[in-house]
C-alpha cells in the first residue's frame, strides 16, 4: 500500500503522480473501514482529502502551520503526519483525538473543535511570525458553514490589514452539518457558478499573451489592477473589497490545481483567500446521498451505511422534538431557534410543521440568542435549542440581551453533562456554573423523559428566561410514578426516609437511585431527592432535609466550580447548619474524549465511585 509509505510529516512528496491518485483512494478506504468500526467524523473527511493532500505537498510541516476551522475534517492530516496507528484507539478514552491537539503533534498547531476560529488563530500566527522575523507560511482552513459565524468576519477585517503573507482556505462544500442557510451561502453559490467570469478571464489572458512582445505585459498589468474583470462579472467580490486577494474558485478534488493555486497564495504580500469547493463525503456513495447523518458517524456497515447498533428507546432529543411538534400546535406563538443544527437538536420535525415559525440563523450562536431575545421583546416564546458548549459562545448575550431585560427565551440545551467522543471542547460541563451565575436566570433538569415533557411544558407557561438542560443518549424512563407537578422552585420528594439525603440533579437522579438501593441494602436509611430546580433551588426543602440527616449529597453532572452542590453548601454555611454536606461533581478540569460510562468511572460520578464516597463521609461523622 502507499499509505504504508507516509511514515511522517513531508513524506508524501516522496511520492509520484500515479502513487498519489492511489494514496487518495487508498486514504479514503482507509476512513471508511475505520470510521466504520469506531464511529466518527466521516463525511467532512473524505471531502477534502485532495484538499489535504495538496496542502502538505507545497507546504513544509512543522515549520508551516496549518489550522484546521472546527478540525473534524482533519483525519487526513493525522495520516499524513504519521498517525496511522492511532485510528485503532481513534476518539477512545486515553486514545487519538478526533480533533487537532497540539500535545498530540508538532503538526497539530492550534486546538480546536468550535466553529470560526481558524481564521483568528492563523492571524495570531502570522502577525507573531513577523514579529519574531520568521519566514514560515500559515495557513487557515474554514469552511463555508463555519465563515456563516460572526467571529470569522471580524478577524477577515483585521486580516485585511496583514502586509505579509497569510493563506486561508476557504472549502465550500455548501454545508455545515446540515444544508447551509443565509446570504453567505448564497454568495458562495453565486461564485460557485461563474462560469462567465472564469471562461472570459481564460479567453482574454490567452489571447492578449499572443500579442507580440507587449501581450505579456498588459497580462500582468491587467492582474495587478485591483477593480479588474473580477469586479465586472462576480456579484460583490466580498473578499477583494475587504483587501484581501481572491483566488478560485477551483475544483478541489483536482489536486494538481489546487497545488497550482497554493503556489501562486504564497507569492502574495498580504491576505489571500484560496476558494476550494469539493463535495462532502465524496468516494462513498451512503455520505454523498446522507452527508449530515454521516458528519458524526455511528459505527455502521460498510455495504449499506445502516448503524451496525438499531437503536431502541428514545433519546432525550426525540422526546423534545415530540414535544416541540405538539406544543406547536397548541401555542401559535412558539418558534424555535437553532444555530445550524435542525436535525441535531430534534426541530426537523417543528420546522416540517411549522416553516414559518422555524428560524436557522447558521452557526452564529451568539446572533441567535439575540435574535430569540427580539422574538420576546416582540412578544413570542422562542425555544432556543442548543448544545451546551456551544451556548457557552453566547454567555454575553444572555446575560446582556435575555436576562437584563427578563425576557421569555426558553433555552433547550441538548448534550448536557458528559457527551464522550468528542471531548474538552464538546462536554457541556459548565452550564450549570455559567447560567448560575446571571440574575433572572431560571434552570432546571429532568429526571426521565416524562419530567422532561413536564418542564417543557412549564417553560412555555413561564415568564422569563428559563434554560431546561438534558443529557445527551437514551432517555431514562425509570420511576415513572413519581411525576408530582411542577412548581416554580420545588424540589421532589421521591423517598423520605433519615440520616443520609441524596439531592440529584437530572440524569444523576438515575445513578442516585442506585446508590440509595445499595446503601439500604447495606443497612443504611436513605431519602432520595429530585432537585429539579437548579436556579432557584427549593431552600426550604433543603432546610427541612436537616433536620433528620446528619449528611447531604449533591450530585450533578457538572463541574464543582460555580454548581449547585457549592450553593447548597454555601446555603447551609449560611444559615449555620451542622449537617455535613459532600458534592459529588465532576472536577473543575477538562475531561477529555471517551465513552461516557468510562468518563464517569474515571471521574468518580459512577455508581460504585459515589456509594464509596458517601460511605466514607458517613462513617466519619
Amino acid at each position: 500500500m502507499v499509505l504504508d509509505k507516509i511514515q511522517k510529516e513531508n513524506d508524501i512528496k516522496e511520492l509520484n503522480a500515479e502513487e498519489l491518485t492511489l494514496l487518495a483512494d487508498e486514504i479514503r478506504e482507509f476512513l471508511i473501514h475505520k470510521i466504520s468500526i469506531s464511529g466518527g467524523h466521516l463525511a467532512s473527511n473524505l471531502g477534502v482529502v485532495e484538499l489535504t493532500m495538496a496542502m502538505h505537498l507545497t507546504f513544509n510541516l512543522p515549520e508551516d502551520k496549518m489550522i484546521w476551522d472546527v478540525g473534524h475534517q482533519s483525519y487526513t492530516h493525522k495520516l499524513l503526519t504519521g498517525r496511522k496507528n492511532g485510528f485503532d484507539q481513534l476518539r477512545k478514552y486515553g486514545g487519538m483525538s478526533g480533533f487537532p491537539k497540539r500535545k498530540e503533534s508538532l503538526c497539530d498547531a492550534f486546538d480546536t473543535g468550535h466553529s470560526s476560529t481558524s481564521i483568528s488563530a492563523g492571524l495570531g500566527y502570522a502577525q507573531a511570525r513577523d514579529i519574531k522575523g520568521e519566514k514560515h507560511y500559515v495557513i487557515s482552513v474554514i469552511g463555508d458553514g463555519a465563515l456563516t459565524g460572526g467571529m470569522a468576519y471580524e478577524a477577515l477585517n483585521n486580516a485585511s490589514q496583514i502586509k505579509t503573507n497569510y493563506i486561508i482556505v476557504l472549502n465550500d462544500n455548501n454545508m455545515s452539518i446540515s444544508e447551509n442557510v443565509g446570504g453567505m451561502s448564497s454568495y458562495l453559490g453565486n461564485l460557485r457558478t461563474a462560469d462567465a467570469y472564469t471562461e472570459l478571464k481564460s479567453g482574454v489572458t490567452n489571447t492578449l499573451s499572443k500579442i507580440p512582445v507587449y501581450g505579456d505585459r498588459i497580462v500582468k498589468r491587467i492582474r495587478k489592477t485591483k477593480s479588474g474583470i473580477k469586479q465586472l462579472f462576480i456579484p460583490g467580490m466580498l473578499f477583494e473589497e475587504m483587501g484581501i486577494t481572491y483566488l478560485g474558485p477551483i475544483d478541489g478534488h483536482n489536486m494538481e490545481q489546487v497545488c497550482k493555486t497554493f503556489r501562486e497564495a504564497k507569492k502574495v504580500n498580504g491576505a489571500v483567500l484560496v476558494h476550494v469547493c469539493t463535495k462532502k463525503g465524496k468516494g462513498y456513495e451512503p455520505a454523498e446521498r446522507h452527508p449530515a447523518r454521516f458528519h458524526g458517524a455511528e459505527p455502521f456497515e460498510i455495504e449499506t451505511g445502516i448503524p451496525k447498533s438499531k437503536r431502541v428507546k428514545s433519546n432525550y432529543t426525540d422526546i423534545f422534538s415530540t414535544v416541540m411538534r405538539k406544543l406547536g400546535d397548541r401555542e401559535p406563538e412558539i418558534v424555535a431557534v437553532t444555530a445550524a443544527m435542525p436535525d441535531g437538536t430534534g426541530l426537523k420535525r417543528f420546522r416540517n410543521m411549522f416553516p414559518d415559525r422555524f428560524f436557522d440563523v447558521g452557526i452564529a450562536e451568539e446572533h441567535a440568542v439575540t435574535f430569540a431575545a427580539g422574538l420576546a421583546a416582540a412578544g413570542l416564546k422562542p425555544v432556543v435549542a442548543v448544545y451546551s458548549s456551544f451556548l457557552q459562545r453566547a454567555y454575553d448575550q444572555v446575560l446582556h440581551d435575555v436576562c437584563i431585560q427578563n425576557l421569555h427565551v426558553i433555552f433547550a440545551i441538548d448534550r448536557a453533562g458528559l457527551v464522550g467522543s468528542d471531548g474538552e471542547t464538546h462536554q457541556g460541563i459548565f452550564d450549570l456554573s455559567y447560567l448560575s451565575s446571571i440574575p433572572n436566570m431560571c434552570i432546571m433538569a429532568p429526571k426521565n423523559k416524562w419530567e422532561l415533557s413536564d418542564m417543557m411544558k412549564f417553560a412555555v407557561a413561564y415568564h422569563g428566561p428559563i434554560a431546561l438542560r438534558y443529557p445527551r443518549g437514551e432517555a431514562y424512563d425509570g420511576l415513572r410514578e413519581f411525576r408530582e407537578p411542577v412548581k416554580y422552585g420545588k424540589s421532589e420528594v421521591i423517598y423520605d426516609e433519615s440520616e443520609i439525603a441524596l439531592v440529584a440533579v437530572g440524569s444523576m437522579v438515575k445513578t442516585a437511585k442506585e446508590v440509595r438501593s445499595r446503601l439500604r441494602d447495606t443497612g443504611y436509611s436513605c431519602s432520595l431527592v429530585n432537585a429539579r430546580f437548579v436556579k432557584p433551588y427549593d431552600s426550604e426543602l433543603l432546610l427541612e432535609l436537616q433536620k433528620e440527616h446528619r449528611l447531604v449529597v449533591t450530585l450533578e453532572e457538572n463541574v464543582k466550580s460555580g454548581g449547585f452542590g457549592e450553593a447548597v453548601l454555601d446555603y447551609f454555611n449560611q444559615i449555620g447548619s451542622r449537617v455535613k454536606v459532600l458534592n459529588i461533581t465532576l472536577p473543575d478540569d477538562y475531561v477529555e474524549h471517551g465513552n461516557v460510562d468510562m468518563l464517569k468511572q474515571e471521574v468518580g460520578i459512577d455508581a460504585d465511585s459515589v456509594e464509596k464516597k458517601i460511605l466514607a463521609a458517613y462513617i466519619g461523622l
